[in-house]
C-alpha cells in the first residue's frame, strides 16, 4: 500500500477514461439491472479502479495535511447500488463514485468528514459535519458556543470562501434549546449540519486537472474540518466507565 501510494503520488493521475463518462450517460439512460448487469465488468476497470488509483494518490498528499483521514480505496468508495428501501426512486444504481474521507476513530458520517464524486454532469467537492447523531451535534454546538471568534475566524478565510464559497447546510428556525436565544454564535448554532461544498466543470474527470483541484479543496477544508471534529475526538478518547 505505502510503495503504491509513492508511485501514484510520483506519476499523478492522468484522469478518468472517457469511456467511462460515456458509461455513466448510458447508465443515467438505462438505470436498470438487464442493462448494467453485462457492463459490471465495464464499471470495475473504467470507473472503479481509476477511482482507486485517484484515491491512492490523493491519499498521498493528504498524509502531508491530513494523515488522520487517509483512507484505503476499499473503505472509501461507496457501492453503486443505491438503498431503495425509503425511496420514491426505484432506480437501482447511483450515476456517479464517490468517496469518503471520515476521520480515524470516528463514525463515518457522524464527525467531520471530506467527500468528492464525480459523474458525466458535475463534480462535487465537500467537506464538514453531515450526519450528527444527538451526542455529536450537541457536542459541536457547545464547541461553537465556547470558541465562536475561531470558527468565525475559520469560516471567514478567504482561501475557504474562495474555493468553497460559504458554510451550508440544514437549519433550525431558533436557537436550539439549552443555548441562550442572544448568545453571539447564535446563528451558528441554529445549524443542523456544518457544510461547504461546491460543484466542478466535468470536463476535469478526464484530465489531470482533477487530482490538483480535489486535493486543494480538501486542504483548504482542514481547520473546519479539525475544529468540529476536536470535541468529538476527546468524547472518543475518554475511558468507559467500568461498574
Amino acid at each position: 500500500m505505502a510503495g503504491q501510494a509513492v508511485r501514484m503520488a510520483k506519476t499523478g493521475f492522468a484522469g478518468f477514461p472517457r469511456a467511462a463518462m460515456e458509461f455513466f450517460k448510458g447508465l443515467e439512460r438505462n438505470n436498470r439491472r438487464e442493462w448494467f448487469q453485462p457492463r459490471k465488468q465495464i464499471y470495475d476497470e473504467l470507473v472503479k479502479a481509476p477511482m482507486a488509483d485517484l484515491i491512492r494518490a490523493l491519499t498521498a498528499e493528504m498524509m502531508r495535511f491530513a494523515p488522520d483521514y487517509v483512507t484505503e480505496p476499499e473503505k472509501a468508495i461507496y457501492r453503486i447500488y443505491r438503498d431503495t428501501r425509503f425511496s420514491e426512486d426505484k432506480t437501482p444504481y447511483k450515476t456517479h463514485v464517490a468517496a469518503v474521507f471520515p476521520r480515524r476513530g470516528l463514525a463515518k458520517h457522524g464527525g467531520g468528514g471530506l467527500y468528492f464524486s464525480v459523474s458525466a454532469k458535475e463534480i462535487e467537492v465537500a467537506g464538514g459535519v453531515y450526519m450528527p447523531g444527538p451526542e455529536q451535534l450537541l457536542a459541536v454546538r457547545s464547541h461553537i458556543a465556547g470558541h465562536e471568534a475561531e470558527f468565525r475566524k475559520i469560516t471567514g478565510s478567504r482561501s475557504l470562501k474562495s474555493l468553497m464559497g460559504e458554510l451550508q447546510g440544514e437549519q433550525l428556525s431558533r436557537v436550539p434549546k439549552g443555548f441562550a436565544c442572544d448568545h453571539p454564535a447564535a446563528d451558528l448554532l441554529r445549524y443542523k449540519q456544518w457544510l461547504y461544498w461546491v460543484m466542478l466543470e466535468p470536463g476535469l474527470a478526464t484530465t489531470p486537472k482533477l487530482l490538483p483541484e480535489v486535493r486543494k479543496r480538501f486542504e483548504v477544508l482542514m481547520p473546519l474540518i479539525e475544529f468540529l471534529n476536536a470535541p468529538l475526538v476527546r468524547a472518543a478518547r475518554k475511558p468507559v466507565a467500568r461498574i
